[in-house]
């Protein structure tokens, strides 16, 4: 098991106060959003430096009920090559639904969304990560999620889950403390039995990261510091086991570097007060070896169908506002849903910014009400179209200088190719209107 120490993601944003830090062993840096063949600059100086540098995947959807992605897997393998890296990370998440196993059209959730605790979802999840581990170039570690939602009927608790997924795969995993607490909050599960059931010498590195709670419900943001509850299950974790590493994570709202100095010494002394309280040559499980070599037996097709089945109607009713699947929580779902349609009007603010500078003070609102009813059929920058498209057709924007403005941006960032002719045919007039204005 790679030892790394210390360590904080890496984001552009912070990039050379990370360069800067004392005690920085080793950083993680969203596969997503890092080019083989163009790295940044500063990730390469952080290898020279002898920088262990870890690409984290969102996208994968391991926890789907597709088979993962050829050109995804590619993807993630190249950029663990090119960094060099001892491992590669990703989510038991499902990130995408619908499709031929379902025969309805594709949804994307552009969010983690939780998989359920059932043996059909955990034949599925075996056997895509045994596909994954047979595509990548390093061992592959897989994270636990923060999750608003439960879904019913579920067989296992997430310790169980997790291990069993361990035991038949020989998968390694990312721990993440945080949503150890978030599941607390949001589910009622204790972070102590969690961590009492997982195997523990499977672990490759632990996740540290802020949230905030809100109406009693408590929401991952990585953009908030670190709570004491979060700190106190890492003390837990490592009065157990030596964890190879711990990485503190911070996505938006960033402070100033000396504060996120100051959450790092807190997580060492967190990870320290464990230790002190751990019982030495005790036979511990990390001392333990596992033997994988038995073959995982395929999810089945049937099993995957059920599980399509039910991720589709979920994220159905998260994005597209259809009927709340049987034995959810409508409120909690709610919830879920806001949630979703608010990251979504984060990242089009981020790739898209004219719109808030068009906008004003009324893009979070009307892109939000419109993400609630409208799901994604493409990357962010297709999201953004495809807003600005529906806010112009609906004529809830006067005429004005927004208007002329948005209008301008859609029709520059729509392309030069025609507008397919049943999409005229839909949207009639407003549409002609539209495009010749």
């Amino acid at each position: 098991m790679t030892r790394l120490g210390t360590g904080i993601g890496w984001r552009p944003e912070i990039a050379d106060a990370v360069e800067r830090m004392p005690g920085i062993d080793w950083v993680e840096a969203v596969a997503e959003n890092v080019c083989p063949g163009h790295l940044p600059d500063s990730l390469l100086r952080l290898r020279e430096r002898g920088v262990t540098v870890v690409p984290h995947g969102v996208s994968l959807g391991l926890g789907g009920a597709d088979r993962p992605d050829e050109g995804r897997l590619t993807a993630l393998a190249e950029r663990a090559e090119a960094l060099g890296s001892p491992l590669v990370t990703e989510h038991i998440a499902f990130v995408r639904a619908g499709g031929p196993l379902t025969a309805s059209p594709r949804l994307e959730a552009g969010h983690l969304l939780p998989v359920p605790r059932t043996r059909d979802a955990l034949d599925v999840l075996c056997e895509n990560v045994r596909i994954a581990q047979e595509a990548l170039p390093v061992p592959l570690a897989v994270e636990n999620i923060a999750a608003l939602i439960s879904w019913p009927g579920e067989e296992m608790t997430e310790g169980q889950f997790l291990y069993d997924l361990a035991d038949r795969t020989g998968v390694r995993l990312l721990i993440d403390v945080a949503n150890l607490h978030t599941n607390h909050v949001n589910r009622g599960e204790d972070p102590a039995e969690a961590l009492a059931e997982l195997p523990l010498e499977a672990i490759a590195y632990v996740h540290v990261a802020g949230g905030f709670e809100r109406d009693g419900v408590w929401h991952d943001s990585h953009a908030h510091p670190v709570p004491r509850p979060v700190l106190d299950i890492l003390t837990d974790l490592a009065s157990r086991v030596s964890p190879p590493g711990v990485l503190l994570e911070r996505d938006e709202n960033f402070p100033e570097p000396a504060e996120l100095e100051g959450e790092l010494s807190a997580i060492r002394e967190a990870v320290e007060r464990g230790a002190r309280t751990r019982p030495q040559a005790e036979g511990r499980p990390e001392q333990q070896a596992r033997d994988h070599t038995a073959p995982v037996p395929p999810g089945g097709e049937a099993a995957r169908q059920r599980l399509a089945l039910a991720q589709a109607a979920l994220l159905s009713a998260l994005v597209a506002g259809t009927p709340v699947p049987e034995g959810f929580d409508r409120v909690r779902l709610g919830v879920q849903s806001r949630a979703l349609a608010a990251k979504r009007a984060d990242v089009v603010a981020k790739v898209a910014p004219e719109l808030v500078s068009i906008l004003g003070t009324e893009y979070r609102s009307a892109f939000v009400g419109y993400a609630q009813r409208h799901p994604m059929r493409g990357g962010y920058r297709q999201d953004a179209l495809d807003f600005a498209e529906s806010l112009l057709l609906s004529e809830k924007l006067t005429e004005g200088r927004a208007r002329r403005e948005l209008r301008r941006w859609w029709l520059d960032r729509s392309g030069p190719a025609p507008r397919p002719l049943s999409r005229l045919a839909r949207v009639g007039q407003v549409g002609r209107s539209l495009i010749g204005r």
